[in-house]
């Protein structure tokens, strides 16, 4: 069976856009215009929406999931994420299950929405059922009893004064810290690590490594200065044995968001998480060895006859 033929909707127009339309039964998303013709929606939000209500349910769509699905970097997929949240087609809300684990829910709406998400995990609890009330029993009232008559009573002799009670002895309070003023002087942070050897291939490989950290996490820009005031510290890791794949893992795992200051958070990692330098090289002990002729102990690498026995055998050598 062949596949129909495409034909043009509305031939018209003179100019502008021309829709060729074909008839889809399988393998579509309807989508409104509510969406798609958004004013204040960027154009990687709203494909970012038609790519989302195209998923099946349970799929994942998490930021780090769609920047290897698409060019588009982890910022930008971030950015487009935020806008659909605040404009209501798209919602993010954190659910605690049964087990006690935490979770991250995201709601894709295909019109913009703003009450509250539903809840596909909760369950309705059933009423209960009505129970009907026993019918009232009639109680004769009670017959009445004689009151008894009053017997004289002799008036109580007055109490003694109570003597006066000790106060018990506070505890003394302890001093309540006092908060730092706003205007108290602030610590310098600590000095960065510096080589013990600057050489200048160590300071090359450290400026080439902190200039391309963007490549690798678009999120950290540096400046020609902030280069040049951390190179020392990098190059201190190097002289320790740490490798470039080391230095950028330490450097670019875990990031904060927002991240707001970055040449401020490599100087605080490169200061805390310096490697211990390597241990020093034990020095070399020569063994004892004992002369093949006298049976002398004396130190050499390999066996043989000791310095006397050796220039005994050979008088060309000085004694």
């Amino acid at each position: 069976m062949r596949a129909p033929r495409p034909v043009p909707v509305d031939a018209s127009p003179k100019f502008g856009v021309m829709h060729v339309k074909a008839r889809l039964t399988s393998h579509f998303t309807v989508l409104g215009n509510q969406l798609t013709q958004h004013r204040e929606l960027s154009l990687l939000a709203i494909g970012l929406s038609a790519h989302i209500q195209s998923l099946p349910p349970g799929a994942r769509i998490g930021i780090k999931f769609l920047a290897q699905r698409f060019p588009d970097s982890e910022a930008r997929i971030a950015t487009a994420l935020r806008e659909l949240e605040v404009h209501g087609f798209l919602r993010r809300v954190r659910e605690r299950l049964d087990d006690g684990r935490v979770v991250t829910r995201t709601y894709s709406y295909n019109q913009p929405h703003t009450g509250a998400p539903p809840n596909p995990v909760a369950a309705p609890r059933p009423r209960p059922r009505p129970v009907a009330a026993p019918a009232p029993v009639p109680v004769s009232p009670p017959a009445p009893v004689p009151a008894p008559a009053p017997t004289p009573v002799s008036p109580a002799p007055p109490a003694p004064p109570a003597p006066p009670m000790a106060k018990a002895p506070t505890a003394p309070q302890p001093p309540r810290p006092s908060l730092p003023s706003p205007t108290a002087p602030v610590a310098p942070p600590p000095p960065l690590p510096q080589p013990r050897t600057p050489l200048p291939s160590l300071l090359h490989a450290a400026t080439e490594l902190l200039a391309g950290l963007h490549h690798h996490t678009p999120r950290i820009t540096l400046t020609t200065q902030d280069v040049d005031r951390l190179a020392p510290a990098v190059a201190a890791w190097f002289e320790r044995g740490a490798t470039p794949a080391d230095l950028r893992r330490a450097l670019t795992d875990d990031l904060p968001d927002p991240l707001r200051h970055p040449a401020k958070l490599l100087r605080y990692r490169l200061t805390a998480l310096l490697p211990p330098p390597p241990p020093a090289a034990a020095p070399r002990v020569v063994p004892l060895q004992n002369c093949d002729r006298c049976d002398r102990a004396f130190r050499s690498p390999a066996p043989g006859n000791c310095r006397d026995c050796t220039a005994a055998e050979s008088p060309l050598l000085p004694e």
